[in-house]
Order: structure tokens, then sequence, then C-alpha cells
């Protein structure tokens, strides 16, 4: 009985001419449809994430921050420093073309003397020669009597106790991408600003120095039906402005906590 119902429900195999029974036929398409199934499963599980690129990053513990809140608020002695140099170097410009090309020298110049004397601890004297004898044509010209206002210089010029550089040691521009099946493509752009600021002593040359590392990052997300997922991400020109600003921060704060230690600053 058995054997008469299998022969009646044997289907025929086209690719080999044989015949093959049902209920084997019907047990390996089973054991294909798990594999097909856990085949997808796994592609879909891997290709959540399809690629990425990443740059490693590092910071030196000079480099890194430390709180300039605590050194913001100041009332008290302010001391005259002359800014020698404020910007990149031509060494700089050599090895980072771009720097020139995006105008960074200009901007870091503006911001740090901007910076500085927003800490309220410091008074600017000037160091270019041509106002300076601009200033003693006045006087002399008052002292002999040819001008219609007085002016009396002697006794009021500000000598700097304090030479100040600032100086970009670092820069980099690096871009990382993530491509990601669910949520698309994502770019992080990010700028890196090394400066070293250093405050020499006009009377003995001693010397406080410290390095600061900022970073400004820009970030792109884009679904893959966004036709700008082809363009390259575009330089954003604020980073500049951002990774000098937390740059200073670091470094700054580094000087003003030696100075504070040292009874320059009371606090």
């Amino acid at each position: 009985m058995i054997n008469s119902l299998i022969k009646r429900k044997k289907v025929k195999n086209k690719l080999k001419g044989t015949s093959v029974p049902f209920f084997k036929l019907n047990l390996c398409m089973k054991k294909l449809f798990i594999l097909l199934s856990f085949f997808l499963l796994s592609s879909a599980a891997i290709a959540q994430n399809v690629g990425s690129t990443k740059t490693e990053q590092y910071k030196a513990s000079f480099e890194t921050a430390i709180d300039i809140s605590r050194f913001m608020d100041y009332e008290g002695k302010q001391i005259p420093i002359q800014i020698l140099k404020a910007g990149i170097s031509d060494e700089m410009y050599e090895m980072y073309p771009e720097l020139k090309e995006k105008r960074v020298g200009l901007g870091v110049a503006n911001i740090s003397m901007e910076y500085l004397e927003n800490l309220n601890r410091f008074k600017f004297t000037e160091d270019k020669t041509e106002i300076k004898n601009r200033m003693v044509k006045q006087f002399q010209a008052s002292q002999a009597g040819i001008s219609e206002n007085k002016l009396d210089g002697r006794g009021k010029i500000n000598l700097a106790e304090y030479f100040v550089t600032i100086e970009c040691y670092d820069y980099s521009v690096s871009e990382d991408e993530t491509i990601n099946l669910k949520d698309g493509v994502k770019n992080m752009m990010v700028t890196r600003i090394g400066l070293q600021v250093r405050f020499t002593n006009a009377e003995t040359g001693v010397v406080f120095a410290a390095s600061g590392l900022g970073e400004a990052t820009t970030t792109r997300e884009l679904t893959f039906l966004s036709d700008a997922t082809v363009d390259e991400m575009k330089f954003n020109q604020s980073t500049i402005s951002i990774a000098t600003k937390k740059a200073l921060d670091i470094a700054c704060a580094r000087i003003l906590d030696r100075m504070v230690k040292k009874g320059i600053f009371p606090n």
C-alpha cells in the first residue's frame, strides 16, 4: 500500500530524466530555502557597513586642553607686551602651499592679537619702526612749538616686558568617510592647526612657551539618492578660525598657569 502511494507521487526530474520521490524533493526544497534565507540575512547584516576610511588621530600631552575659563574675567595689573610675530612662517608656506591660498596666516595673526587682548592681562606696545619714528617727530614738533596741541612723551612710553611670538608648527586637513546602506554616506573633514606661543622676558631672556593643537570638524551626511555623493566635500574656511582659537586656548592657558605660579599674575 505504501509503495503504491510513493509510486503514484513520483515527480519527474527533467534535468536528468529520472524520477525522484516527492517527500525527498520537498525536503531538499526546504533545505535550500533555509540556506538561502540564512545567506540573505547574513549578507544584509554584513552590508550595513559597506566600507569606511579613517585616519588615526593623536595628540601629545603638551597639546591637550586645560581649562582656560579660570583665567578669564581678570581684573588687575596689565603687563605691556610686544608681538614680534604671529602667523605662518615661510618654511610652513613651502611645506603647505594651501596655507597661503587659504590666507591662513592673516587669520592666525588677527585672531591671536584679539585673543590676547580679550584676556585683559596685557597691553600692547607698537613694534613697527615707522610708527615709532612718527611718534618721535610729533614729540619734536611739539617741543619746537610749531604744533597747536602739545605732546610730551617723556616718561610715558611703555616698553614691553615680554616679546611674544606665535607660530604655526602644524597644519592638516583629513577626511574620513563611512558608507552605510541604511544611513547613506557620512563624510567628516577635520582641520587641525598647531600653534606654539612664546613669551620672552625683555630683561632676563627667560621664555614661557607652550603649544596647543586645535581641531574643527565639518560633517556631511547624504543618502544614496543625492547627486552630491559623487562630489568632493568642500573645505569650510571657518574651521581655520575655530581651530586657531582652540589652539590658543590650550597654549595660553598653559602659559598663564605658569605665570600665576611664578607670581607674575595674582590669579
